[in-house]
């Protein structure tokens, strides 16, 4: 096992849509994190692959964590093969989470696999909370997302279910005192730039990682205020903070 990683017991790993999973994993780590943050996986022995998984918290309940992920890889694809009493090594919990002292009415919004790290955000939010999630064609995670929101707003890109087209188009921000967001980096810049002057939003970056706790700099993303770690610095960013690549 690699210098700081703890193992964890899988309880549950189910597919829930194409390609889309919800693990549970059994641990004795404390504290087990914030929402927002992340923790580094892996599922296997040896080299290949050789770098560990990123996988942001979907939830946490007293020593379990839940991970809701997407195959992508090679490393996700042997994640998704691990069964019920198979062990799995985690560093975590690790990054900057989102800011839980905000006031006032939030919208989150979110697209596709970008639910994942919002059930625990909505979770500990006590404030008013409107959701918006896009998705391609399947749903998912919504039942367990309405227990914790006022409203919640569903697109499709093929109109499968609710409204057809993209989150942002039903997004209003002036309604909102804050916002925050994960999704695909068109979708996030798309809402950074409805919000700015107007209402503070904030989003949960993706990058490649090596290491995971700031080191290696291979996640660095540019901002207006110079280059910063996905790992370290983030993944919560001020959406106006980051500069976006067109």
């Amino acid at each position: 096992m690699k210098e700081g990683y703890r193992r964890g017991i899988i309880h549950s790993n189910t597919q829930i849509a194409t390609n889309i999973y919800e693990m549970k994993v059994n641990t004795d780590l404390n504290p087990l994190g914030n929402p927002g943050q992340f923790y580094m996986l892996r599922g296997w022995e040896g080299l290949d692959p050789f770098l560990p998984r990123p996988i942001s918290i979907c939830d946490i309940s007293d020593r379990m964590v839940t991970f809701l992920y997407e195959v992508k890889g090679k490393g996700t694809n042997i994640i998704s093969k691990l069964k019920p009493g198979e062990r799995l090594e985690l560093l975590g919990p690790l990054g900057n989470g989102f800011d839980l002292d905000v006031k006032g009415k939030i919208a989150i919004i979110s697209g596709g696999i970008g639910i994942a790290p919002m059930i625990y955000t909505m979770k500990r939010l006590d404030n008013p909370i409107d959701f918006y999630c896009g998705f391609r064609n399947e749903i998912y995670y919504i039942d367990e997302m309405q227990k914790h929101v006022d409203n919640i707003y569903i697109t499709t890109e093929d109109g499968s279910f609710g409204h057809k087209g993209f989150v942002t188009e039903l997004f209003i921000p002036e309604k909102y005192d804050g916002v925050m967001v994960c999704g695909p980096i068109p979708m996030m810049k798309r809402v950074v730039d409805m919000c700015r002057d107007k209402v503070p939003v904030f989003i949960s970056m993706e990058s490649r990682m090596a290491c995971g706790i700031g080191a290696c700099l291979g996640c660095s993303i540019k901002t207006s205020s110079g280059m910063k770690r996905v790992c370290k610095e983030g993944p919560i960013f001020p959406g106006e903070e980051v500069i976006f690549y067109d």
